[in-house]
């Protein structure tokens, strides 16, 4: 009976109904090996040898296949169908021959199938192969490419740049394109244009939207409305002439869907569409394959099989009817860059299937499979017929042309079913509709007026449209006195930040990366606090700035990304059998480590004078007062550096510790606001900027008194509004209110998780902390409810200021162990509280209904089956079983998931 080895224990319950009780089928959990973190798990010395290690976790599972081949002498590795697959079965396999499991007449087989499907599963059967050589030595170099970068590049970054967690390969370059995006977002000049819409109306009274293209006679160009005067003379031109309708020009057009989905076009959609992370979305995917839903999910491929679009085709034909159905089948080329790696689309398994038929009981898989299943029917369905219009209207005197546009859709095809989205949408005139307009007619102003439609804008208003519909933003407007004509102003807008889904457009662009490595590279930066999530857009965090004009300065090549993207395909064509992988590794150490060599040598002052240099124009733009923007905005003698600690950059004053001035390295002084607030008792009272935030402080630093009061602002409390007054009030903190009833005095104050009121009475060993809900609070709250907020936080300790939860029922003693029984309200439902135990009461059961036996008989079954309870009635033991021979099982252990699969990237 031979064992077949897979990935995940869920994959294995889905084979195993497929190959029967013939196979005994188990899972690996993922990698069983990897290289340890430590000096020398990769040797350059010594021909880039590599020392393996089975995980602590891995062991069981090695184990338990080493076991189940002692009585079946047949291994069938059925891991998934990529380089990592092939990895973890060349892993086992090397493993397995280790402990001597696999023996000389052991057969051992291949086999990969890309759906989890039986005619998959049976096919793959009947073709094994062996381990597929050159897809190992792919990943073998990818592996020690990114140990070595890592394990050496990494020590660096901690000696020179406290706070600096890791470099990688591909993280770091990854973490290069968000924080030169932030860059080109800081150093963007908006520059100001206007645009002249009008509202008109037909011989017949209805109404559409025309932009003004001509004036004076001359084609209008996005800039040539420079300011409201220029823009308020064209609203008077357009407003004061009599309009007709010049040409109307239709054109048949037509749209055809996007191509299938494969790994990163995947998180792209999803991440528009559900605002899933990369991570979330492979999840997800991974669950939806091996419940055998549908293909592979890690795949640069594009291409479907014959079957599946005809399939598709058929599925098409039944929901929608034959005009849906082109003539031939869509191909789409893979664009994948060697065929041993070329898998097919993403796509489901059964086309005839949507999510409500599958009855997905997870939200994410059912969203997941929803789209999935969309853009594989749409990919395949007929076109979209289309018909655009434009409208020329223009003045008798030729002075003033206007250009109406909009489309009809005449058979919507594959529209019906699927439209993929876009990720930084600007308005699409294109999409209106238009009334029957007719060259000749007369074009006169609407009646409606665009005041109504833009919120009753007059010359000063200030218009913002729904950019989530992908329309401009406008930051003033000019309204002609018959309403029908607006002037709009806007500016030029950044670079949009990334997101996660044009991170990974962007990538694949550049050929950065592997699908299967998108999801772990964007979560690793975020992880490393290099990166934070703010909405859906990515936004370098200080420490992550650093580190990237670190690796620019020192280690340009190899965050290069033509560097990165010609190293990969370097690696693809190891893959396809063409290059030595040795020979790839042996060019790149030669010059990497002399790189290290020569900057591990240098002082840590050294590379702060060198980074402060490059960051020069942002961590001091140029002040308004003309000023050097490097002199120390409160001491007014020091000069501003860049230092750096275990949480990041930051800009200091040269003159510490006289001048203890610091700031975050983004924006300066007047930005960021600080400034002095007054005098009180001789003292400076400064507002200031920090690494954590900005704060208040008395006096400054010296070598008697190091640490000056200082108090932080709290939340709702903005720089722009404080004022001495304000100042005092938190430096004074905390407020003491007076003496509690029971001795011993109450005070308010902020602390590390907001505002409090503190008590701590005579015989108390600690004292007793309430939250406050308003920080206000800190500074009104009076007597007696602080009183009676300590009341209540003692009478539960454990519920933040909460009051201890009152019983549904009270049903009195337990008859045989004594202690109150009482029936409580819970979270999923009631249940019957006694002692330390909780058992939850039967669907269906009112808690009024509830008695006292039946109290005793939840107690008795819950406490037995969890250990707790020391009086509770105990089940008699079952009899135990003898043991028997076999020790490898069919089903995984229970309470495992499967082991997520990382990219060597």
């Amino acid at each position: 009976m031979p064992v077949v080895v897979v990935e995940s224990p869920a994959k294995a319950k889905t084979i195993n109904k497929y190959l029967g009780p013939g196979y005994t089928v188990l899972a690996s959990y993922g990698h069983v090996r990897d290289l340890p973190p430590k000096d020398g798990s990769v040797d350059p010395d010594n021909g880039f040898d590599m020392k393996w290690e089975v995980g602590a976790d891995s062991r069981k599972h090695v184990k338990a296949i080493a076991d189940a081949l002692a009585d079946d002498n047949a291994l069938i590795l059925a891991t998934d169908p990529d380089r990592e697959g092939e990895a973890i079965s060349w892993h086992l396999e090397e493993a397995l021959r280790k402990r001597k499991a696999i023996k000389k007449d052991t057969p051992v087989s291949r086999v990969v199938f890309n759906a989890i499907t039986k005619t998959a599963v049976t096919e793959a059967m009947a073709n094994p192969r062996q381990v597929d050589a050159p897809l190992v030595e792919a990943y073998l170099a990818r592996r020690a490419l990114d140990y070595l970068v890592g394990f050496n590049l990494s020590p660096v970054l901690w000696r020179k740049l406290p706070g600096a967690k890791s470099a990688g390969r591909v993280q770091s370059v990854c973490l290069r394109l968000i924080v030169e995006r932030e860059m080109e977002i800081e150093a963007f000049n908006p520059r100001e244009y206007w645009s002249v819409k009008a509202l008109l109306a037909t011989p017949r009274g209805q109404e559409y939207e025309a932009r003004l293209t001509t004036l004076a006679g001359s084609k209008l160009d996005k800039f040539d409305l420079e300011n409201a005067t220029q823009a308020e003379m064209a609203v008077q031109a357009v407003s004061s002439r009599a309009l007709k309708v010049t040409s109307v020009e239709a054109k048949p057009a037509s749209r055809n869907p996007s191509a299938p989905f494969m790994t990163s076009t995947l998180q792209q959609e999803a991440s528009r569409k559900f605002g899933m992370g990369a991570r979330q979305t492979m999840s997800a995917a991974q669950r939806l394959y091996e419940a055998g839903y549908i293909t592979y999910m890690r795949t640069d491929g594009i291409d479907m099989a014959p079957e599946a679009v005809t399939a598709a085709r058929d599925a098409i034909a039944d929901r929608y009817g034959k005009d849906y159905v082109p003539k031939e089948p869509r191909i789409y080329k893979n664009k994948a860059k060697n065929a041993q790696e070329a898998h097919e689309c993403i796509r489901p398994t059964e086309m005839s299937k949507d999510a409500a038929a599958l009855k997905i009981s997870d939200r994410d898989q059912a969203r997941l499979y929803d789209l999935i299943w969309k853009r594989t029917l749409a990919c395949q369905m007929a076109g979209a017929r289309l018909e655009r219009t434009t409208v020329e209207i223009g003045s008798d005197d030729g002075q003033v042309g206007l250009r109406a546009t909009g489309q009809v859709v005449l058979f919507d095809g594959f529209l019906r079913v699927y439209e993929e989205g876009r990720d930084d949408v600007e308005g699409d005139e294109d999409g209106a509709r238009l009334p029957q307009i007719a060259e000749g007619d007369k074009a006169s102003f609407g009646k409606s007026g665009l005041r109504d439609q833009f919120a009753k804008a007059d010359k000063s208003d200030s218009l913002v449209e729904d950019s989530a519909k992908g329309m401009a933003r406008h930051d003033a407007a000019i309204l002609a006195e018959n309403a029908a004509v607006l002037g709009l102003q806007s500016h030029t807008q950044p670079p949009p930040r990334y997101t996660e889904a044009t991170l990974v457009k962007r990538m694949e662009e550049l050929g950065i990366g592997r699908p299967s490595t998108y999801a772990s590279i964007v979560t690793t930066i975020q992880d490393r606090e290099y990166v934070r999530k703010d909405g859906n857009r990515l936004i370098p965090e200080d420490k992550g700035r650093i580190v990237t004009i670190f690796l620019l300065n020192f280690f340009r090549q190899y965050v290069g990304y033509e560097f990165t993207a010609d190293l990969e395909e370097e690696l693809d064509h190891v893959s396809a059998g063409e290059a030595d992988w040795k020979d790839i590794l042996t060019r790149f150490w030669r010059d990497f480590s002399a790189a290290i060599s020569e900057t591990s040598e240098l002082r840590i002052s050294e590379v702060l004078d060198v980074l402060d240099d490059a960051l020069a124009p942002t961590l001091y733009p140029p002040r308004e007062d003309g000023s050097d923007p490097r002199t120390c905005p409160l001491c007014g003698e020091g000069k501003l550096h860049l230092k750096t600690s275990k949480s990041g950059g930051f800009v200091g004053c040269g003159r510490y510790p006289e001048c203890r001035y610091t700031r975050p390295i983004g924006g300066d002084a007047a930005e960021a606001g600080d400034r002095v607030l007054g005098e009180d008792n001789g003292d400076e009272i400064s507002l200031r900027s920090g690494r954590f935030g900005p704060y208040v402080q008395r006096g400054e630093a010296t070598e008697e008194n190091k640490k000056p009061p200082r108090a932080s602002l709290p939340k709702g409390w903005t720089p722009d509004a404080m004022d001495l007054e304000k100042a005092l009030t938190l430096l004074s903190l905390p407020r003491e209110i007076g003496e509690h009833p029971e001795g011993g005095m109450i005070s308010t104050n902020f602390g590390r998780f907001g505002p409090y009121v503190f008590h701590k009475g005579p015989e108390d060993a600690k004292g007793i902390y309430a939250n406050l809900k308003d920080p206000a609070d800190v500074f009104e709250l009076g007597m007696n409810r602080a009183v009676e907020l300590l009341a209540e936080k003692r009478a539960n300790p454990g519920g933040r200021g909460r009051t201890a939860a009152k019983p549904l029922k009270e049903l009195g003693e337990h008859p045989e162990s004594g202690g109150a029984m009482s029936v409580m309200e819970g979270r999923y439902g009631p249940y019957v509280k006694w002692e330390k135990v909780n058992a939850t009461i039967p669907k269906g059961t009112e808690p009024e209904d509830v008695t006292v036996a039946m109290a005793v008989d939840l107690i008795a079954a819950k406490a037995a089956k969890s250990g707790k309870g020391k009086k509770a009635p105990a089940k008699k033991a079952a009899p135990k079983k003898a043991a028997t021979k076999k020790t490898a099982a069919k089903k995984a252990p229970a309470k495992k998931t499967a082991a997520k699969k990382t990219g060597t990237d």
